[in-house]
C-alpha cells in the first residue's frame, strides 16, 4: 500500500526510521498500528467518521452528512510512502477506510498523520530507543522530529528533551535495579 502524504510528514517518519535504525515501512506501520489502539487517535479520527464503527469496545457513530475525508489533500506538496500490514492489521485499517468513508490507503494516510501528531505515540517510541546511548547526528535528526511535531500537535502539549530524557532515565532506573 502506498497513501500519499506530506513532504513534511515523509520527512518525519524518515527521521524517525533513521534515528530509530528502523526500515521505513516497519516504523509506519507501528505508528498506524498505535494509532488503532490509541483512545485519543481513535477519538479524532471518530469525529470525521461518516458510518458507525465499532473499535476495541467503544462504538463510534457516524454521520453520513460528514464532509468526505477521500479528496481531502495535504498543505504542501506531497509523495507516497510504503507500509506493508498483516492481514489483521490491513482488516482494521480498511474497517476504518469503510468508517471514514474512503479508500484503506487514503484511511492509512490519516490515520499516519493523527497518530504521529499526538504526543501520546511519539514520546513511548523514542523512550525505547533513546535510551541507547545515540550520536550527535541522531539527535540532531530527533531534534527536527521533536519541532515538528509540537508545531503540528492538536493538543497544543509540548515534547521535551525533559520528557523524553524522564522516559529513558526511567528505562535506565528499572534496568540498574534489576541487576543490583
Amino acid at each position: 500500500m502506498q497513501p500519499t502524504v506530506s513532504i513534511e510528514l515523509k520527512d518525519a517518519v524518515y527521521r524517525l526510521s533513521y534515528i530509530m535504525d528502523v526500515p521505513v515501512k516497519d516504523v509506519i506501520e507501528r505508528i498506524c498500528i498505535d494509532g488503532l489502539a490509541s483512545r485519543s487517535v481513535m477519538e479524532v479520527l471518530g469525529l470525521s467518521f461518516r458510518r458507525d464503527a465499532r473499535f476495541r469496545n467503544t462504538l463510534f457513530l457516524g454521520d453520513i452528512t460528514r464532509p468526505s475525508v477521500q479528496r481531502f489533500k495535504a498543505a504542501g506538496p506531497t509523495e507516497r510512502v510504503s507500509v506493508r500490514f498483516t492481514a489483521e492489521d490491513f482488516e482494521n485499517v480498511r474497517l476504518l477506510g469503510y468508517s471514514l468513508d474512503c479508500t484503506p490507503s487514503r484511511a492509512t494516510a490519516i490515520l499516519l498523520e493523527t497518530a504521529l501528531t499526538h504526543s501520546d505515540f511519539i514520546t513511548p517510541f523514542c523512550a525505547e530507543y533513546i535510551r541507547r546511548k545515540l550520536d550527535p547526528q541522531r539527535i540532531s535528526e530527533l531534534q527536527k522530529v521533536i519541532r515538528y511535531l509540537n508545531s503540528n500537535n492538536p493538543h497544543n502539549e509540548k515534547i521535551s528533551w525533559a520528557l523524553i530524557l524522564e522516559y529513558a532515565r526511567d528505562g535506565l532506573d528499572a534496568f540498574i535495579d534489576r541487576w543490583k
